[in-house]
């Protein structure tokens, strides 16, 4: 194996330069974290790049000073050959850098060509003209092979199609540069396929994609040469094609030691979560459960995949006491569950790690301290009567950020100084300290590095092993089979299909009930 000087030798710009260069970009935050420290990052025009790295390595903060959404301290960037400042997205469109976001940014009640053409319409005389906006987005969108109806609504689109729709209006805007931010987290394998066949057209017309994911395999499959980047330096770049997965995990994370983790044979005992002909409706009143039957029992892993937005959320809030049902019902250990608190069913031994950590999963203004023991600071030996017992809470901490390889310095820290995978380590940590009935886990690697996702799956199949009964709901389809037990399939709030061993189906059948092509009648 090349060190990182070798290896960008080996794999570097040609001799007439590269068409972007980032050269000693630096960024260091209010906090003192060096998101950037000198980051090199060389792209060729006509590539496919990929950037990888654990969380916190700096990548999307190195993507965000491209973009203009971050201001470098220090370093340049030179474009198609010249030196440039890009101080605002306007900037980076400007210059023809797009950028679409793994979190879309789209209107649901506008239609395509509305979302595509937003502040650059077409006009007739004072007004937009919406024809003419429908017929220039379908001529762009067959023109770059991006299939999408002009005149269909957002909310009415599959994930994948909204994607591109991103995909498109960055095209509209002129890009020729494209960054793509995670662009398969919610997609089934058919939609990454139909995404790996456009970005391939798109590249052949000649554009230039930089694509950040954490799946190792689409790396090697869909980019020429790929730059790895760790705490917050560039420590290689390779050709892709002269480079494995474990090659890249290797120097992701600095080290040989990698474990995998997998199903293995055990004894799965009764029912612990029994769910019951479960229904919900959205806000707007639209059903988004839909008579849902399952159980999970003692010491099973029970997976549910599906796109994301088919009622995975309103179950997992249902079951936590985030949301109300309409209609069922649920019990833990034959207690009811619906219609108590949350606080009441975490009475229940029912841990949760929420999809959301920002929304559900942390207190972002307080301290890690404060944030691992906000289910734990009622009872002894964290509270003596109605006071705290500070010293115990931080060693408790300490404890724990040292168990689940926390990256922080000081526990009494904010918890909004954490990156985002160490954020997601805190609410780990926290909900896995003490094995409990039941556990709700809601996409528990979103956004963590691949050794914390390795560390992650191994104390969940403990768990599983400790009689812990754990339902996984993951748009990672590996996950999913990784773990799971029983892999059953939820689309648009119907479990579809429900499948008792995991190896006798494949990913290409599991998409096919994730895209609503194939049911069958799924049994508790």
């Amino acid at each position: 194996m090349t060190s990182g000087t070798e290896a960008e030798h080996d794999a570097g710009p040609a001799a007439d330069g590269p068409y972007l260069r980032m050269k000693g970009i630096s960024k260091v935050y209010d906090n003192g974290v060096a998101a950037n420290d000198g980051v090199d990052l060389a792209v060729q025009r006509g590539e496919i790049h990929g950037l990888v790295g654990e969380n916190g390595a700096g990548k999307s903060t190195l993507m965000k000073v491209l973009y203009g959404l971050e201001r470098p301290d220090q370093g340049q960037i030179v474009f198609r050959g010249q030196p440039v400042e890009i101080a605002s997205a306007r900037d980076a469109i400007a210059l023809g850098i797009g950028m679409v976001h793994q979190h879309f940014m789209l209107v649901p009640s506008l239609t395509v060509a509305e979302s595509v053409v937003l502040g650059r319409e077409p006009r007739r005389g004072p007004f937009v003209d919406r024809r003419r906006a429908a017929a220039d987005v379908g001529a762009a969108a067959k023109s770059y092979g991006l299939d999408v109806p002009p005149r269909a609504v957002i909310r009415d689109l599959s994930v994948g199609q909204r994607q591109r729709v991103e995909i498109l209006k960055a095209l509209y805007r002129g890009a020729e540069l494209l960054i793509l931010d995670e662009p398969t987290a919610v997609l089934t394998p058919q939609e990454t396929d139909e995404l790996f066949a456009a970005l391939r057209g798109l590249v052949d017309d000649g554009l230039t994609i930089i694509f950040i994911t954490h799946k190792l395999r689409e790396v090697v499959e869909i980019s020429d040469r790929v730059t790895v980047m760790r705490d917050g330096r560039t420590v290689s770049v390779r050709r892709t094609a002269d480079v494995t997965r474990g090659d890249i995990s290797r120097l992701m994370v600095g080290r040989d030691d990698l474990f995998e983790v997998s199903r293995t044979p055990h004894t799965i005992g009764e029912p612990r979560l029994r769910v019951r002909d479960l229904s919900a409706v959205s806000a707007q009143g639209r059903p988004v459960l839909r008579s849902v039957s399952l159980d999970v029992a003692a010491g099973e892993v029970y997976g549910i995949a599906g796109v994301e937005g088919n009622g995975q959320t309103e179950l997992v809030e249902i079951l936590t006491g985030l949301r109300p049902a309409t209609a069922g019902s649920a019990t833990v250990d034959g207690t009811p569950l619906l219609g108590r608190s949350p606080r009441r069913i975490r009475e229940l031994g029912v841990a949760h790690i929420p999809e959301d950590r920002l929304g559900r999963g942390v207190a972002s203004g307080a301290s890690v301290v404060e944030n691992l023991a906000l289910d734990r600071y009622r009872d002894a030996p964290a509270a003596a009567g109605l006071r705290l017992r500070p010293k115990v809470l931080e060693a408790r901490a300490r404890e724990l950020v040292e168990r689940f390889a926390i990256r922080i310095r000081d526990p009494g820290a904010p918890v909004a100084a954490l990156s985002g995978g160490n954020m997601q380590k805190v609410v780990i940590a926290r909900e896995l300290a003490e094995p409990p009935s039941l556990l709700v886990a809601a996409q528990p690697t979103r956004g963590v590095d691949i050794g914390a996702i390795e560390f992650i799956h191994a104390e969940l199949l403990h768990l599983r092993d400790a009689g812990t009964a754990i339902l996984l709901v993951s748009a990672e389809l590996s996950e999913i089979r990784r773990l799971a037990d029983r892999i059953a399939v939820l689309y648009e709030g119907e479990l579809v299909g429900e499948f008792d061993d995991p190896d006798a189906v494949d990913d290409h059948e599991l998409g096919l009930y994730m895209l609503g092509a194939r049911r069958t009648e799924a049994r508790a």
